[in-house]
């Protein structure tokens, strides 16, 4: 026999039915784009230190090559082999496309500004001139040009390969999953339009609770003089404003930007309360970190209406994606393959927005790393207050 309900239960019931499925439905959309492996680099296999802007950009030469190589490779695979190698189901062919040709003119520009100031006969400076002869040169390029460069090149055609799948995959789902490998419009940003060699550093899902991750990296961030995006959560903020009433939110984050990733880490693509989520945050945030605060919006998973532009430009708000996935949150990453990734990853895009987690130790303990072994190259850290650019 049936069970009757009165109509206030019933409600319920179909409010709670709703909010489970839309959760089940963003906690699969969400852990969709989520590579069964994850790239990292042996930086110890590269035979020289990176001292100067000429050093930083005979490294990168090599590893716009290496990842060029794999990226002329994959364009030979059809669509069948590239789902069961990206383990989908299916893939959106035109996605793919675009995020390749993208790619190549990345590279190219890339690879043009690396080779400006060439010595003759200088390692890895063949010219191509656009981005045909870039294509052309990376295909050829399938062996070390000399014995110090093997255990390198070695190294480097594993760890493009990986990497080049994490991408592909995350542009096969585009756009039926969003996520950072894509802007909508004009008004979202990646940091791919920053000028070369200019990074800048950006942290998720904070805050931590008092004296834990979140303040021990600030202290690291202010030895080092640097600054910094800070995209909390509403909700965590609440919790440690509630938690610690003298504890001063601008006085905490001091010298930083303080953004909004949402009140709760959830999939904005997908969920119903998203717009509520955008709203409460910033104005949580305005309100406890006051001239810190950043009109700036990171979706979790980079997730995100493909129609929300307007939303965002009402209320002032712009939306703030990555180029470089430090993948510190990831249990498989230690510190040290986080170092080799970073740098591999700034060598080959040569500029942009760098994905880190304050609640996670791993970003305060390879980011001195990164730092060390970029000085004297060349590379400048973007100040927060000056990104996005205003105007």
């Amino acid at each position: 026999m049936a069970i009757e309900h009165p109509p206030r239960k019933r409600a319920r019931l179909r409010h709670s039915m709703f909010f489970a499925l839309s959760l089940l439905a963003c906690m699969t959309n969400a852990q969709a784009a989520g590579p069964s492996e994850v790239a990292s680099a042996d930086r110890a296999t590269w035979p020289h230190a990176l001292n100067s802007p000429a050093a930083f950009d005979r490294a990168s030469r090599a590893e716009i090559l290496a990842f060029g190589h794999e990226l002329a490779l994959s364009e030979a695979v059809d669509d069948a082999a590239l789902a069961q190698r990206l383990k989908l189901k299916q893939i959106d062919r035109a996605s793919v496309d675009k995020i390749r040709a993208r790619f190549w003119q990345r590279l190219s520009a890339n690879y043009r500004l690396a080779s400006r100031a060439c010595a003759p006969r200088e390692t890895f400076c063949q010219p191509a001139a656009d981005t045909a002869a870039l294509r052309a040169l990376a295909l050829a390029f399938n062996a070390a040009p000399d014995n110090a460069y093997a255990a390198w090149r070695g190294d480097a055609a594993r760890f493009h390969r990986i990497y080049l799948d994490e991408q592909l995959r995350l542009a096969a789902l585009f756009p039926r999953t969003s996520s950072e490998i894509d802007t909508y419009s004009a008004d979202e940003v990646d940091g791919s339009e920053l000028p070369d060699r200019q990074f800048l550093l950006t942290f998720d899902d904070g805050p931590s609770a008092a004296g834990g991750n979140t303040d021990k990296l600030l202290r690291v961030l202010r030895e080092h003089r640097l600054d910094a995006t800070f995209f909390v959560l509403g909700q965590s903020l609440q919790q440690q404003v509630a938690a610690n009433p003298k504890l001063s939110t601008a006085q905490r984050y001091a010298g930083m930007c303080v953004a909004s990733h949402g009140w709760e880490h959830q999939s904005h693509s997908r969920w119903p309360q998203w717009q509520d989520s955008v709203l409460r945050s910033a104005a949580l945030i305005k309100a406890q970190a006051g001239p810190l605060y950043a009109p700036l919006f990171r979706p979790p998973y980079g997730q995100r209406l493909a129609d929300s532009g307007g939303f965002f430009r009402e209320h002032g708000q712009r939306v703030v994606l990555w180029g470089i996935d430090s993948q510190d949150w990831n249990a498989k990453m230690t510190p040290t393959d986080m170092q080799g990734r970073l740098l591999s990853l700034m060598l080959l895009w040569r500029h942009g927005t760098i994905l880190f987690h304050d609640i996670h130790d791993k970003a305060r303990i390879a980011l001195p790393w990164v730092l060390q072994h970029t000085r004297g190259a060349g590379v400048h850290w973007v100040d927060c207050k000056d990104y996005p650019a205003r105007g």
